[in-house]
């Protein structure tokens, strides 16, 4: 395969042949018979070249928070009998619409060499890394052959995040009972559930001896625990509630209270109004999976904010813990009723310099302030109604 630079040689021998021939100058002739051969000599070179390479690819690491270093190593070995010319390696980054490519020198036979080069993470999403393509030229530059490298790898960029604090943790409404028995005094806080036979091992401090004389054989109180306190974040994702940027912002604010709330161990469950839902957990496992559908998560045409909140709120399990809700109108407090009762939050991400709503316990995230100094404060007044804060000095 001819390179550009090989096409403008052919064309210029065949033009300087050519004039030769018309206007009988013989040097002109001899110069493009000799381009002519250089090219057809290149092609011969590049056509009989045989490398045989291990190529490998390495993403380090495989999952980075946008605007952190992302790197990605090639280790290349050359497991032919022969030396390898010099190599092109050459990787199409898909989602920046970008190409890495790398200039590796002559390869001894078993030789193995390194390349690292880094991939841009500016913003979040799924890169698609590859296929590469191995590139073996000749020293002229004239002619070219390629083949496959390494296979395609994916990067994942996640959302980028602050430093916050975790939501509020409340008790959680469902209990769990102490099944087996147990050896040890009941926990502060706990409460008596009911009444079981004595087994071996049990404490005889929580012999119930009034219920066991009535019963003619020993009975242990049995406790039950309140579940720990949990929080869950809404990410309003209709089309037409952003500007700008602003949706952005409300991803990685999720991306950062999920983050806060699995490192202080509390459960956390993630929802948007497009049906996702993550449901409780608090886990690595679990982190993963929220912030692998935040990297890719986009606005739609679906779901309406106001009847998934009213449905969260209706009395039942997970009644009256935190909610945070993320949207992008200042007035969502308003529509949505009620805010800052049962832990419900609303935190609006809105373009430009905006004051705080007149009414409403609504947390104001503007081009003035960033989320975590609009975020903490609100957290840190927690055990109040929440006054509307949300403007300062950006960090």
């Amino acid at each position: 395969m001819l390179t550009r630079q090989g096409a403008a040689v052919t064309v210029a021998s065949v033009a300087m042949v050519v004039a030769g021939r018309l206007f009988a100058v013989v040097e002109l002739f001899v110069l493009g018979a000799g381009g002519a051969a250089l090219v057809i000599g290149a092609a011969l070179f590049v056509g009989l070249t045989r490398v045989h390479l291990d190529v490998v690819r390495e993403l380090r690491p495989t999952r980075v928070h946008a605007g952190q270093p992302a790197t990605v190593q090639l280790r290349v070995h050359n497991r032919g009998a022969r030396r390898a010319p010099v190599l092109s390696l050459s990787d199409v980054v898909e989602g920046i619409n970008g190409t890495a490519r790398v200039v590796l020198a002559p390869l001894g036979p078993g030789q193995t060499v390194t390349a690292t080069y880094t991939v841009p993470s500016d913003r979040r999403g799924v890169l698609a890394i590859g296929p590469m393509e191995v590139r073996v030229g000749d020293p002229f530059g004239l002619t070219s052959v390629s083949s496959s490298g390494a296979p395609v790898s994916l990067l994942s960029v996640w959302p980028a995040v602050e430093q916050v604090i975790a939501s509020p943790s409340t008790p959680g409404d469902h209990r769990d009972a102490d099944a087996e028995p147990t050896g040890s005094l009941a926990h502060q806080g706990d409460e008596f559930y009911a009444l079981r036979p004595y087994a071996d091992g049990d404490d005889r401090r929580h012999v119930h001896w009034r219920a066991s004389a009535k019963r003619d054989e020993l009975v242990v109180r049995q406790h039950e625990r309140r579940a720990p306190g949990r929080a869950t974040v809404v990410l309003d994702t209709s089309a037409g509630a952003y500007q700008g940027d602003t949706f952005e912002r409300a991803v990685s604010a999720a991306a950062s209270i999920a983050l806060a709330c699995s490192r202080a161990q509390l459960p956390v469950r993630v929802m948007t109004t497009a049906g996702f839902d993550s449901g409780f957990g608090g886990d690595a496992r679990h982190l993963d999976r929220v912030m692998e559908h935040l990297a890719v998560v986009q606005l739609r045409q679906l779901g309406h904010l106001p009847t998934l909140l009213g449905a969260l709120r209706r009395p039942g399990p997970g009644h009256g813990q935190p909610v945070a809700v993320l949207t992008g109108s200042s007035a969502a407090g308003g529509r949505i009723g009620g805010a800052g009762a049962h832990g419900l939050t609303v935190v609006a991400f809105v373009a430009g310099h905006h004051p705080p709503p007149a009414r409403g316990p609504t947390v104001v995230v503007d081009d003035t302030t960033t989320f975590a100094a609009a975020w903490n404060r609100a957290m840190l007044s927690s055990r109040r109604p929440m006054a509307p804060i949300g403007h300062g000095a950006r960090s």
